[in-house]
């Protein structure tokens, strides 16, 4: 591919640092004091207290959704987009809560507020909200809301890192926020997530989960001592509170983690600046160009087209194949998750239809890659090649 969606994320002085480590007579492969470091820099940098390396963003979807479930045994409600990627969704199931959609907003690919805060009810448990493709999906109306019902609002900030509400940045705001650090993204520890949060029961919870439901996880001496002290006939060592997982990153992803780190924010700038590039000169007749821009940290170039026009897209893709554009169908994950089989028994058929911008997306938008080295006159020409239909 010409364009690809992604290029150079792993850069030489990233893999020197892995070498360098491994060049030690007896290093550490497994989860160890460069995790550590990297929860501990990642947290000063979104602004949270505490946060959790795991092996993926999915990973931490499961966590975050297990420990929703730690709070609500009984089950309940979560209030999940219609565009997003398929395991915010299924976490949501995989932990015996029932997911309720929303549609799309058009200008942030993110969920309606309107549909958000007339689905409600005493049954919600939680809003799982997707800041899609760099977008900041924040309403100040429905956090009020939220807060005001007492209602956790839970951040899935996989394609969003750096982005920002009223200049706080998203992951920041929420009960709990998600983060994914996959190879395409903004960083990348080749396969990564990481779990974040300002409440410390959630923060010991969450190890816990990570490695087993072992209560040694924990990080606060009390909270060890209660379980020691309730459970004296158990070895300390092996005290497991929770049916749970083993979700642990390794010692070489914290050292990528913490040298992508110091790139991040020059990343976000340069994605920025590409993105508004691309906007300038993208056909506005022809592809939506009307997206929320504030505190926006893009992870990739939407093109929606502003028509349902089979031809037109069929058109545009075979051009796109064509000039070496590697592209997604769909936008996040694929377009719209209630056509997927997975949710097949879960809603009513024909459901799908209830969701018209998502259904939108779903035939009418693409994504194409945004990149740091990607350069001003390949933007232009990318431009070129979609403009001219």
């Amino acid at each position: 591919m010409k364009y690809p969606l992604m290029r150079n994320n792993l850069l030489r002085e990233d893999l020197d640092a892995v070498i360098e480590h491994l060049r030690q007579d007896d290093p550490k492969l497994t989860h160890g004091e460069h995790v550590r470091a990297f929860e501990k820099e990642w947290s000063q940098w979104l602004g949270v207290k505490y946060s959790v390396f795991v092996n993926s963003g999915a990973s931490a979807n499961l966590l975050t959704m297990a420990v929703l479930k730690l709070r609500y045994p009984e089950g309940g409600e979560v209030i999940v987009p219609s565009l997003t990627w398929v395991s915010d969704i299924a976490s949501v199931l995989q932990n015996g809560f029932t997911p309720v959609f929303t549609d799309t907003d058009p200008r942030t690919l993110g969920m309606a507020s309107a549909d958000i805060l007339s689905k409600l009810n005493e049954r919600t448990r939680a809003v799982f909200l997707t800041h899609v493709q760099g977008f900041d999906g924040i309403d100040d109306e429905v956090m009020s809301e939220l807060e005001r019902r007492g209602i956790a609002l839970i951040e899935d900030v996989c394609e969003s890192h750096g982005a920002e509400h009223d200049g706080r940045r998203l992951g920041s705001l929420g009960w709990i926020s998600n983060f994914s650090f996959y190879y395409a993204h903004h960083m990348s520890t080749i396969e990564g997530g990481m779990i974040c949060t300002n409440d410390p029961l959630v923060y010991q919870q969450a190890r816990m989960l990570r490695s087993h439901g072992m209560v040694r996880e924990a990080d606060d001496p009390r909270f060890r001592a209660d379980y020691q002290a309730q459970y004296p006939q158990l070895n300390p060592d092996f005290i497991f509170a929770f049916p749970a997982f083993n979700t642990r990153n390794t010692e070489i992803g914290g050292i990528l983690g913490r040298m992508q780190l110091k790139r991040l924010n020059a990343n976000v700038e340069r994605r920025t600046e590409n993105l508004l590039h691309f906007l300038s000169r993208i056909d506005p007749q022809l592809y939506r160009t009307d997206f929320k821009l504030q505190g926006s940290s893009n992870y990739a170039f939407n093109l929606i087209l502003r028509q349902a026009d089979d031809a037109l897209a069929e058109r545009l893709m075979a051009r796109m194949k064509a000039a070496g554009i590697e592209f997604r169908r769909g936008s996040a994950g694929g377009g719209n998750q209630l056509r997927q089989p997975y949710l097949k028994n879960v809603v009513p058929a024909n459901y799908h239809q209830q969701f018209p911008q998502t259904e939108h997306i779903h035939f009418y938008g693409f994504y194409i890659g945004n990149f740091p080295d990607l350069h001003v006159e390949e933007i232009d020409e990318l431009c070129h090649v979609l403009n001219d239909l």
